[in-house]
């Protein structure tokens, strides 16, 4: 695979997820331990909180943050939006608005609240959907060599169409070939 062009922000729709090997972006309960196991380059972090203009955010996973929990770990600053069908039982929180709108108006409003930067969208269930409608301009997929056999995954829609992507820059849509080896498997 090769090395992702920095960050840039450019009023784009952009999932980044760290995933487990087997498709999961969190385990049973929105529970990220998994991301101990991550490493990341140099900079990456860095990168996103800058262009991140704006977060659209899903009920659930903004409900199981941990306290006043915030993106890249407190670093980053500036307007979170919380789409949910139950508007009325949602905690306010400093920087949150909580949305009960079309998923279009939700965009519509974290773009323009990004003011050129990116709208980053941290719900598995929003990603699927904006997919859906075509309204994903960017994704990044961080894989973390774990296998965690139950959880959010990235991208669920039984039954759902299949959605072909490119590889971003002058290289042509490949696969990705990754190996790895079991930290437990027993030595023969």
């Amino acid at each position: 695979m090769h090395d992702l062009e920095p960050m840039a922000a450019g009023g784009k729709v952009h999932l980044a997820f760290a995933m487990s090997l087997d498709g999961f972006i969190a385990g049973p309960g929105h529970d990220m331990g998994f991301m101990t196991r991550a490493t990341n380059p140099p900079g990456l972090v860095q990168a996103y909180i800058e262009a991140t203009g704006a977060v659209l955010a899903g009920r659930d996973g903004f409900d199981s943050a941990i306290g006043d929990s915030r993106p890249y770990g407190g670093a980053w600053k500036g307007p979170i939006f919380v789409l949910t069908h139950h508007h009325e039982d949602a905690d306010p929180a400093e920087d949150v608005t909580i949305l009960s709108c079309a998923l279009e108006e939700a965009v519509h409003i974290g773009l323009a609240a990004a003011g050129g930067k990116n709208l980053q969208v941290f719900s598995a269930s929003i990603g699927r959907q904006l997919l859906g409608l075509g309204l994903v301009d960017e994704i990044d997929i961080h894989v973390v060599p774990v296998l965690l056999g139950d959880g959010i995954r990235l991208y669920d829609v039984p039954g759902g169409g299949l959605i072909h992507l490119d590889r971003d820059g002058d290289r042509p849509t490949e696969t990705a070939h990754l190996r790895y080896r079991p930290v437990t498997r027993v030595r023969r």
